[in-house]
């Protein structure tokens, strides 16, 4: 009866959550109201994502018989906004060749892999097979990649009878998460995939047969943990004709603050290799990375293939989780949110070429009337502004603050609770980081490692000003600070509801300069 339940739940479609009362604890109490989450049950990396026939597709890593990790599949959603999911069955289940670990698809549009039908391209998926049984035995090729198809927008796969297409011949027992991207300077299929600690690059003409290009990242970046989920994509630098390669890498432990993290390289490709620009070489040498987001809570990233040139924009979506607890945190019925969709931009630093992220503009769909608070003075802890704390559970937030010249202050935003519990987000001028303190923000009984200290991100931007946008979500906070120069994604878990936003100061006086709030609709 539980698996025909949770068939029936998988395959309801959209689906909407209520926000508990402050006070009453329920399964559904730390359920994001605005990012996504699965139906039910285990849910890990972003897998697959494409955009074909006016829709998103996010595939992500789904164990649909309990809430930790076990035998990979593939589950399935569509969106036509990034906000707003249809729930779809099960894409890919397990077979004789093993679990459905994490890849990725495209649209074949010339149908170079044969798959198509009666003009109509398919979509081809790539993912790692993982042989439980090879593991077991002490092998190490127990990891190799394969492929399948769809010709129906993806209600549908078949997994092609040649699998796998890249055997691990190598013999590497951490060989997979294959990344495609069509690359027109080279006219064929470009694949990255993680081989323990580095990436290797294949080419291919039809998906389906493939060569060995080059490999990356032996002796650059960091190496705290085995390298995870790489994208190689080009990209533009905005406000230039120029176009760069971006390296995507996500490590299982070694980041800044601990844990999971995802750091990327900066360079060209040339239908080859990949090489980093000088400055990414000397940044990355000697274990360094350079980080996508400091926040301990985004974690095999991804962007979507396919997003059509008018359009333009790459857009990325993170695992909310971080491996250290993911398996633990305080949810019943499901595990796991991915980030907010994401813009990604490559511009012009000090420091060289580097990534900017924000929100997907999507998000403003959701936002109810705008509150603008005057400009003020703050010292002490001060309420935000009259009828937030009701939103403190779905609030968007765009601040500006000036700090005297000179002058330390520890200052943001903090939520609380009718149980005392506080959650604090900002900056310190004195050290020049921004912050993110969940230490008293709820449960962290599951984990020593969850709220161990105080996260902390370096400033990059120099001006006076300091610049904040904040999206938080029942159980969740995204700071996208300095035009998204800085980005710290963290997850908290409150016994309570919080239904107090305040905005804090301590060690001196700042000037809140802009103050904009949006309530953010289910």
């Amino acid at each position: 009866m539980k698996q025909v339940a949770t068939a029936r739940w998988l395959m309801m479609g959209l689906i909407l959550f209520s926000l508990p009362a402050v006070g009453q604890r329920t399964p559904e109490m730390h359920r994001p109201r605005f990012h996504f989450t699965p139906p039910a049950h285990w849910m890990n990396d972003p897998n697959g994502l494409v955009f074909y026939a006016g829709e998103y597709h996010l595939f992500y890593q789904h164990y649909p018989q309990a809430t930790v990790w076990g035998p990979m599949h593939w589950g399935h959603a569509v969106s036509k906004d990034l906000l707003h999911w249809e729930h779809l069955p099960i894409a890919l289940y397990p077979d004789s060749l093993g679990y459905i670990f994490s890849g990725s698809a495209v649209v074949d549009w010339k149908n170079s892999s044969g798959f198509g039908i009666d003009g109509t391209p398919p979509l081809v998926a790539m993912f790692t097979y993982h042989d439980p049984v090879g593991e077991k035995a002490g092998r190490s090729d127990f990891q190799y990649q394969g492929i399948a198809y769809s010709v129906d927008k993806g209600r549908s796969w078949t997994k092609y009878a040649g699998n796998p297409v890249i055997p691990n011949s190598e013999k590497i027992r951490d060989f997979r998460d294959p990344k495609l991207v069509w690359d027109a300077g080279s006219k064929q299929w470009v694949l990255v995939f993680a081989a323990f600690d580095h990436v290797k690059i294949w080419g291919s003409k039809d998906l389906k047969s493939w060569t060995h290009l080059s490999d990356f990242g032996r002796e650059s970046g960091a190496h705290g943990g085995v390298w995870e989920c790489p994208e190689l994509f080009p990209i533009a630098v905005s406000g230039t004709g120029a176009r760069k390669w971006v390296l995507l890498s996500s490590i299982g432990s070694g980041a800044p603050n601990g844990g999971s993290g995802t750091q990327y390289f900066v360079g060209d490709f040339d239908g080859t290799s990949f090489i980093p620009d000088a400055d990414f070489a000397r940044a990355t040498r000697d274990g360094n990375g350079v980080w996508l987001d400091y926040g301990r809570d985004n974690y095999a990233g991804v962007t979507w293939s396919d997003i059509p040139d008018t359009d333009g924009r790459r857009i990325f979506l993170g695992w909310m989780s971080n491996w250290e607890y993911a398996q633990v945190v305080p949810t019943e019925s499901w595990r796991s949110a991915m980030t907010l969709p994401r813009v990604l931009e490559l511009v012009e630093t000090s420091a060289g070429l580097r990534l900017n992220m924000r929100p997907v503009e999507e998000l403003r769909t959701i936002r109810q009337k705008a509150r603008k608070l005057p400009a003020r003075s703050i010292y002490g802890i001060v309420e935000l502004g009259p009828g937030l704390n009701e939103h403190a559970g779905a609030l968007e937030l765009e601040l500006a603050f000036r700090v005297p010249s000179g002058q330390p202050a520890v200052f943001g935003i903090e939520l609380k609770n009718e149980l005392g519990q506080v959650y604090r987000v900002g900056f310190n001028s004195q050290t020049g980081q921004f912050f993110s303190d969940r230490t008293r923000a709820g449960d962290h009984t599951f984990s020593p490692r969850f709220a161990a200290g105080v996260h902390q991100a370096p400033r990059v931007a120099t001006q006076q000003q300091v610049a904040m946008h904040l999206v938080f979500d029942v159980s969740s906070m995204e700071l996208f600070a300095d035009g998204g120069s800085v980005c710290l994604t963290e997850l908290f878990f409150p016994g309570q509801a919080f239904n107090q936003v305040r905005v804090f100061s301590e060690g001196g006086t700042v000037r809140l300069e802009k103050s904009t709030a949006y309530p953010l609709k289910p």
